[in-house]
């Protein structure tokens, strides 16, 4: 690298620097209980969740995990946190499986419901700084649950400090209205689509 570049390099930086400083000075909100939606039909919305658990576990911070639709199936992260960090999150399966192998919309409402329940609980728990409602998106967009009643919860129940995080495909616009932070995996390319590949313990769970 030349003098010239370098120099072109640390000027550039340090124009970025300052304008970066001037920026924060404008960011006045420390802290805040945010309310974060997962959603997109590429993959990642668990595992980006499940990142932000590992987090609160290394900074001690309380958490909790309610999961809607997996039901059984055993996950990597699942067997993890209940193994290793039971005190440090609590992890309630609520489902029975995925929809297409339920077939039983009774059952699947029952289910969503009784995680429900327990999610309103474990948000309202002071001590709890953040809460993951993993694939409670699904259970919204098949209406096993009110999305009125649980966007009325979030924005009126949860509290201050408190962070929620919602997975799931297609998260309803009423969701995406009340969130703070909102992110869309798009899929560009996927092996299952292109190869015929199979989910693989690791990868997608």
């Amino acid at each position: 690298m030349t003098d010239d570049v370098n120099a072109e390099h640390k000027a550039k930086m340090k124009a970025l620097k300052a304008e970066r400083h001037e920026m924060m000075k404008e960011k006045t909100v420390r802290e805040k209980g945010l309310i974060i939606v997962h959603t997109g039909d590429g993959k990642g919305k668990s595992s980006s969740a499940f990142g932000m658990i590992m987090r609160c576990i290394a900074h001690k911070m309380p958490c909790g995990v309610v999961q809607f639709i997996k039901g059984t199936w055993i996950t990597g992260e699942k067997e993890l946190l209940r193994n290793n960090f039971a005190d440090e999150c609590r992890f309630v399966v609520s489902g029975e499986g995925f929809t297409w192998n339920t077939q039983d919309r009774e059952r699947d409402i029952a289910a969503a419901r009784n995680g429900w329940e327990q999610a309103k609980d474990m948000i309202r728990d002071p001590e709890m700084r953040l809460v993951v409602l993993d694939e409670i998106n699904i259970a919204l967009r098949y209406d096993y649950l009110p999305i009125d009643e649980v966007v009325t919860f979030l924005a009126t129940e949860k509290p201050e400090m408190t962070h929620v995080v919602l997975t799931g495909r297609n998260a309803k616009p009423e969701m995406i209205e009340i969130a703070d932070l909102v992110t869309e995996m798009t899929e560009i390319k996927h092996p299952f689509k292109s190869q015929g590949v199979v989910a693989q313990k690791g990868v997608e769970f």
